[in-house]
């Protein structure tokens, strides 16, 4: 059966959706509030890793003390030797999209935590490997800063992808 439906693509600019109305309110952080962010996903496998960075970033913006940590695969978003054909060079545009945003979150006044275990026995790669700015921590860390989440009353994001 031949199509029956044609319809007209919108032109470039036209909007389809209403960008301006939210439907809940926009909470700003309280002098103190913390907001811990547990990533432990691949980088470059979806989409995951990127926004919650992302996320990060409207939540340091929002004025929470934010601190991200990594953890298991997610310790690869802290390689401070991605590029190519040399580090820090992009191959195609966005190639390099995680190392810039955790470099804004830094800059913006986020922690970031790499786990030396992952690091290490998982991934073979060095303290020294970091971007400038991130933390390498002892596994046993790994608990103890969501227990350090949890009774500070922070909020909490954690994300688990393999």
């Amino acid at each position: 059966m031949p199509k029956t439906v044609t319809t007209e693509l919108p032109a470039e600019g036209e909007r389809l959706y209403n960008a301006e109305e939210k439907v809940f309110p926009d909470i700003q952080a309280e002098p103190g509030q913390k907001a811990f962010i547990f990533i432990h996903t691949v980088p470059y496998e979806g989409s995951v890793a990127l926004v919650n960075l992302l996320t990060s970033t409207r939540l340091v913006r929002k004025g929470f003390d934010v601190n991200i940590v990594l953890y298991g695969p997610g310790v690869l978003l802290a390689s401070g030797t991605r590029g190519y054909p040399g580090v820090g060079q992009e191959a195609f545009p966005g190639h390099l999209a995680i190392n810039n945003q955790i470099k804004t979150l830094l800059k913006e006044g986020a922690t970031i935590y790499a786990c030396r275990f992952a690091m290490g026995a998982l991934y073979g790669f060095r303290e020294d490997d970091l971007i400038p700015g991130i933390t390498p921590f002892n596994p046993l860390d790994v608990l103890d800063s969501a227990l350090t989440a949890w009774k500070e009353g922070a909020f909490q994001m954690n994300t688990w992808t393999v």
